[in-house]
């Protein structure tokens, strides 16, 4: 049997910026909650394209061709190979939908690459 998931709930769990966790698996994709604040390393994911859905805040993604910002119930999707930013003036609450596999910080890898956790 199935369990219901409350974002709010788990979102409340997440202490930490920058850090996803995975709320729940469909088929090889991960459903990942993250809290971000400030700027993130720019890369890139050469194989898979990246969604970023705003729950609660204001997210700017910074790339070559424009910054695209987003607000709460807002979603974009940033093709495959295009390097991006994640920036937040503010706290802001998102939900990202990936391949299990995918790392983080992509190629640029660093300080801020977060393992694989569930919450």
């Amino acid at each position: 049997m199935s369990r219901t998931i409350n974002l709010a709930d788990r979102l409340a769990l997440i202490t930490e910026h920058w850090s996803p966790r995975t709320v729940a698996t469909v088929n090889d994709y991960d459903v990942r909650l993250v809290r971000v604040l400030g700027e993130f390393v720019r890369h890139q994911h050469s194989d898979t394209d990246e969604f970023f859905l705003v729950l609660d805040g204001e997210l700017t993604i910074r790339m070559d061709g424009g910054d695209v910002v987003l607000g709460s119930g807002e979603m974009y999707v940033v093709p495959a190979g295009v390097d991006h930013q994640p920036f937040a003036a503010a706290e802001t609450s998102i939900l990202l939908f990936e391949p299990r596999e995918v790392v983080n910080t992509g190629d640029a890898g660093g300080e801020l690459t977060a393992p694989r956790r569930e919450l």
